[in-house]
């Protein structure tokens, strides 16, 4: 029975997969490749790097959420220029200028909230000159576009940042924090001397 399988298997003619011409040549069907989506957009597209705020949420103390109740930021209230890069990009770093910086001043910056321009000018008081103006740079890539958008979504970060409410830490938990400090600091002093008690015992006295 597996040898009448077999042959039949054998006798069965097989597709043949190219057409011949008429002079003997060989024509392949072209391979059809699938159509592109058009939903595919690009890592610093608008939409990525500019989330569509929720409707109604003005309660940013949620970490998920602090992202999205980060104000739009207007470009043309920023100032762009650009300049040579140390960054990645070969001999093209010498020919054009691929880094990005962002200034503004923050204390006249109204799109964004007044406490919130006062913790920025807390936190990060090194990137803030003697005029009051923000700077942000960026020169992860050698292309403009890309280190701007760079520069935008840092910007979105700082907002970020000090919008987030500071975590309120209880009487419990403070004490719960200094009796593990104390703790591990008891336990290195201890290996300290062990240590200490170890190296004494190798020493050799020639007298």
């Amino acid at each position: 029975m597996a040898a009448r399988g077999l042959q039949r298997l054998w006798q069965r003619p097989v597709p043949r997969m190219v057409a011949l011409g008429a002079a003997g040549k060989v024509f392949r069907r072209p391979f059809a490749l699938p159509a592109s989506s058009s939903d595919f957009k690009s890592e610093y597209s608008l939409d990525k790097l500019y989330p569509p705020q929720q409707k109604g949420g003005d309660d940013c103390s949620d970490t998920d959420l602090k992202k999205k109740c980060v104000p739009d930021i207007p470009v043309d209230r920023l100032s762009v220029s650009y300049c040579r890069s140390s960054g990645p990009g070969g001999q093209n770093v010498n020919k054009v200028n691929t880094k990005a910086e962002v200034r503004f001043h923050l204390a006249t910056a109204d799109w964004i909230t007044e406490d919130v321009r006062q913790k920025m000018a807390v936190m990060h008081k090194n990137k803030i000159t003697k005029y009051g103006e923000l700077i942000i740079t960026s020169e992860v890539s050698r292309y403009q576009m890309r280190n701007l958008a760079d520069c935008l979504q840092k910007l979105r970060e700082l907002i970020a940042e000090a919008t987030e409410n500071p975590q309120v830490v209880s009487k419990i938990d403070a004490q719960i924090i200094r009796d593990r400090v104390e703790k591990m600091n008891r336990e290195r002093l201890r290996q300290k001397k062990i240590h200490s008690a170890l190296k004494e015992s190798r020493r050799v006295d020639f007298d």
